[in-house]
């Protein structure tokens, strides 16, 4: 069984902005000589999430206005109390929906549905740069 451990950097507006980066895990993916085993996908920081959805139009404004209802940004947050940051919203947000994703690849390739790609959400109030990990476990 081989290891290995990779990230990017990526830019968001935040908001629940939602991006793709199935593209930047592929290619971490396809320098490794492995057949088989499964990838990791992590998030760095508390105020994004990483899943996977048809990257599309009407989902990336769908994702933000579902995370505004269950989240509203102008409810109050005992976080923003506490640090005055206003960002109480993004962290509830980023705990619903995970900070990581594992998916199987099988002949070098992920294992994703036709529609189906690996998207970060930022959730933050304000634009970010955030690292993404990528893990490879396999043979």
């Amino acid at each position: 069984m081989n290891i290995h451990t990779e990230e990017f950097r990526i830019s968001s507006r935040g908001n629940s902005e939602v991006l793709d980066i199935t593209d930047q895990v592929s290619a971490i993916l396809s320098k490794k000589e492995l057949r088989e085993g499964s990838a990791t996908v992590f998030v760095v920081g508390s105020t994004a999430s990483i899943t996977t959805t048809e990257y599309e139009p009407g989902l990336r404004t769908d994702i933000p206005e579902s995370l505004e209802r269950v989240a509203p940004r102008n409810h109050r947050y005992h976080h923003d109390d506490t640090w005055h940051d206003g960002n109480g919203h993004s962290h509830v947000r980023a705990a619903i929906m995970g900070c990581s994703l594992t998916v199987p690849f099988v002949n070098g390739s992920l294992m994703l549905g036709t529609w189906q790609q690996i998207v970060l959400v930022d959730h933050d109030n304000r634009p970010r740069e955030r690292t993404i990990v990528v893990q490879l476990l396999g043979v």
